[in-house]
């Protein structure tokens, strides 16, 4: 490892012309093409999608370890890593109006749509029993009775495991700080961990929603809010575990100083965002 840390170097490093994006729009290509066709039922469908992601991976892995590289070998200096941050910060920034979007429509339909339509004389012309309460099915629903998931289980246990994964992961932040290499390694393994349990948690909330409470995505509104919002964190959570695990396997590679570890920020970043997306979600689909 180079004794340069990006903060000594005396330029503003460029990468020279790259194939990498071009290869990963290639890769989301392939992944679109092959999702449309496999939720229409063509055969080609999942490997059109498994090509997709086999070279997202490739692309993604090539591309990361080239830049953690270089970060290692000394090649960036102080406005580099403002660079990198204004990035991260950005990109979190479109995270936040993806989520705001899903929000949104659970305001609309809970606040404003429904109410207004319950209000009108002729509810016939609407769908039998429209009433200006929530949960509503609203006009799609499938006639089954459903329960809608309580605040109390399964999603309590999970606030409480991504509110203790934020603490391990400022733990191991305050260790990385200090030059404490088992503390950082260890928190990183907690938070991880707490991580996984959290999705194994999540993927059994969604059999017992499905098979004994009949909350499906045929289930109207309310149904198909309540998987957009919970699905699409629970993909964020899949996506900062892996970086996580990047971050964990880069550590043991003796990666990342008090000075230099902008890559272990970032992704603390991403993981303290999905902490507090997940907080917003119960409060408004599980608890009120």
């Amino acid at each position: 490892m180079s004794s340069h840390t990006p903060q000594q170097a005396p330029y503003y490093f460029v990468p020279a012309p790259s194939t990498y994006p071009i290869t990963g729009s290639l890769a989301l290509l392939l992944f679109a093409s092959g999702f449309v066709l496999t939720v229409n039922s063509f055969n080609a469908g999942p490997y059109v999608l498994g090509a997709g992601l086999l070279v997202l991976f490739y692309m993604m892995y090539i591309w990361f370890g080239k830049v953690a590289h270089e970060s290692e070998g000394g090649l960036y200096n102080k406005r580099v890593g403002m660079s990198f941050r204004w990035a991260m910060g950005w990109f979190i920034f479109s995270e936040v109006m993806f989520f705001s979007a899903f929000f949104g429509a659970l305001f609309y339909a809970r606040v404003l749509a429904i109410p207004d339509l319950a209000s009108l004389e002729h509810q016939a012309l609407l769908w039998p029993g429209a009433t200006n309460l929530w949960p509503n099915p609203g006009p799609a629903y499938d006639g089954d009775p459903f329960t809608p998931m309580g605040a109390w289980g399964i999603p309590a246990i999970n606030t409480l495991l991504l509110l203790t994964s934020g603490a391990t992961l400022t733990w191991a932040h305050h260790g990385l700080l200090h030059n404490k290499r088992g503390q950082l390694k260890l928190g990183l393994l907690l938070t991880i961990a707490l991580g996984l349990i959290f999705l194994s948690l999540q993927i059994f909330e969604y059999m017992h929603a499905y098979s004994e409470l009949n909350v499906k995505l045929t289930t109207g509104i309310f149904g198909s809010v309540f998987y957009m919002l919970t699905g699409f964190h629970g993909f964020h959570v899949t996506i900062g575990a892996t970086m996580l695990i990047v971050i964990l396997c880069r550590v043991f590679a003796g990666h990342f100083t008090p000075e230099n570890h902008f890559g272990f920020e970032a992704v603390a970043w991403y993981w303290h965002f999905v902490d507090v997306v997940w907080l917003l979600l119960f409060v408004v689909v599980y608890w009120i």
